[in-house]
């Protein structure tokens, strides 16, 4: 797209205070830096994190006023003067990472999430609430040209995050994972993830319309923990052997399920917390976790090798995300049933609408 093509004005949803609502308005159209690239975004998954961002409950500082969105997938209509990676007409992905240092050891260890100078999109900057958003080109992502932009958006959080979690559990193909939050955003993505690598999946979460999800989409396994009388027995019950799940991935968001979990993964076996409850705690019993050699750890957000991973595993037809499309002018419903934890799979906001 030309310079002259570029509008000056877009339609975006801004947090303008702590709490929120978000305010759908128009804002400048930025230009971007010498080593970034503006895309113009077509569609945005929403995220828990993004509610997160508006409510200002995590101990992390957040811009104001603010456009939220880190799943926003569209096409680079204009590059830096540094910028070779990518090229004007490319899709492009913006993620939560933005941009990092490149230099610092963890950036030269593959470790750029951890970057003490990490720029986290709809978070410490503007992230794809909006129609057009910067990023640094060394981070965007390249989504295959054969990829449907509509569909693709989770992935670049959610399925990002949930493949990176399963790597970092250390489960092998033939062994059983427990996916708790199965039925959500993050958990849908992690059920066919998990399938694809070939491992056996227990999907925990609430209610008959998520375990039917789950079980359409490759859980082996449902456990209702609004129907169970003892999670525990139950999960490890529906192991063949009884012992438990060699692996927990846990994308809840409150806080008792982190506290479960390491009483039915089994001995030798991983816990590994991905979700982010406002003001949660872990807790384990010491003698357990010792004389059990259960592994508990956390999982952030995956480097630049990983996207391309897990972009491949949608390219291939491996991943197809439960989602429903929404205007962005209506981002503030999706909130309301965040809240009120009634969203099954994913929302995609449509940034023309």
């Amino acid at each position: 797209m030309a310079d002259d093509k570029i509008p000056t004005e877009q339609w975006a949803q801004v947090v303008e205070e702590t709490g929120g609502p978000v305010v759908y308005k128009k804002i400048p159209v930025q230009k971007p830096g010498p080593d970034e690239v503006l895309v113009n975004v077509k569609y945005s998954g929403v995220c828990h994190t993004d509610l997160h961002a508006m409510m200002g409950d995590w101990p992390l500082a957040t811009k104001k006023p603010l456009v939220g969105g880190h799943e926003g997938a569209g096409v680079v209509v204009a590059c830096g003067s540094m910028v070779n990676n990518l090229k004007v007409g490319d899709y492009a992905g913006i993620k939560w990472l933005n941009g990092s240092c490149l230099n610092c050891p963890y950036c030269e260890n593959a470790d750029e999430p951890l970057c003490q100078g990490a720029l986290l999109s709809g978070y410490t900057v503007d992230g794809t609430f909006q129609q057009y958003a910067i990023a640094k080109a060394a981070h965007v992502a390249h989504i295959p040209r054969n990829c449907d932009l509509e569909a693709v958006a989770p992935i670049l959080c959610a399925g990002i995050t949930v493949y990176k979690g399963l790597k970092e559990s250390g489960a092998r193909p033939g062994q059983m994972v427990a996916i708790v939050g199965a039925g959500g955003g993050l958990g849908s993505c992690a059920v066919q993830y998990a399938k694809a690598m070939g491992l056996h999946v227990i999907a925990i979460d609430g209610g008959d319309e998520k375990g039917e999800l789950c079980k359409r989409i490759g859980a082996a396994v449902y456990v209702d923990f609004l129907k169970s009388k003892d999670l525990v027995a139950d999960v490890k019950s529906n192991t063949p052997d009884g012992l438990g799940p060699h692996a927990v991935l846990l994308l809840a968001v409150q806080e008792k399920p982190f506290q479960q979990a390491s009483e039915y993964v089994r001995s030798r076996g991983s816990v590994v917390c991905i979700g982010l409850p406002a003001g949660a705690y872990l807790r384990a019993p010491v003698f357990d976790t010792v004389v059990r050699m259960i592994s508990i750890k956390g999982s952030y957000v995956g480097n630049r090798v990983d996207t391309a991973e897990a972009l491949d595993f949608y390219a291939r037809g491996l991943i197809k995300v439960p989602y429903k499309s929404i205007g962005l002018s209506k981002l503030q419903d999706v909130y309301t049933l965040m809240r009120e934890n009634k969203i099954v799979g994913r929302y995609v906001v449509d940034t023309s609408k």
